[in-house]
């Protein structure tokens, strides 16, 4: 049984038609981590381990917009190993760690890429983010993000960072780009 027409977020309403408009032009979108992805928090093992919590509600509308074509990247200040492990468990190849200037980190990974400005969205929560937010086409943000991000942002989501923000602006994505519904349909169908 095929899906019912016209699926869309509850968040539908909240979303402007000109939001919608720079969201549906989106073909590559880069995510800061921590702030954004985990909750902004470090954890240090008493032997010094670092860990972090991902969201898993995240890590399938990263998915779902991989399979959609939108091209996934993540741009970090810190080197982190549970970073790169989640990447890779996620499929996620194009991994910029240690980069304090995320917007010339943008710049190069779309370097030789036929997209522009327009065509990128990036998320993230702190200063160092904030060039990059102001170059894409598409600025976004979380409710616990620095205030003068939030000012420049198109876009502060309601879920906090490490608690769906990520899955929130998926489905903000495929909902501009009319992909929801299939990326929805195959866990409506009946099993039989």
């Amino acid at each position: 049984m095929a899906a019912k027409p016209g699926l869309s977020s509850p968040l539908n309403a909240r979303w402007s038609p000109e939001l919608l408009a720079k969201a549906a032009r989106i073909r590559l979108i880069a995510f800061d981590v921590d702030g954004i992805m985990s909750d902004g928090r470090l954890y240090f093992s008493a032997t010094g381990d670092e860990l972090k919590g991902f969201n898993i509600l995240d890590g399938l509308g990263l998915k779902q917009l991989m399979a959609a074509g939108i091209t996934v990247a993540v741009i970090t200040g810190r080197r982190s190993p549970l970073t790169e492990r989640r990447m890779a468990n996620l499929g996620i190849t194009h991994l910029l760690q240690g980069r304090e200037d995320k917007r010339v980190a943008l710049q190069e990974l779309i370097h030789g890429m036929p997209i522009s400005a327009d065509d990128i969205a990036y998320m993230g929560d702190d200063l160092p983010d904030l060039p990059a937010i102001r170059f894409a086409g598409l600025g976004l943000t979380v409710p616990n993000g620095y205030w003068l991000v939030q000012e420049h942002a198109d876009y502060c989501t309601l879920a906090g960072g490490g608690e769906g923000a990520v899955r929130e602006v998926c489905d903000l994505i495929l909902t501009a780009q009319g992909r929801l519904d299939d990326a929805l349909a195959p866990y409506l169908e009946l099993q039989g």
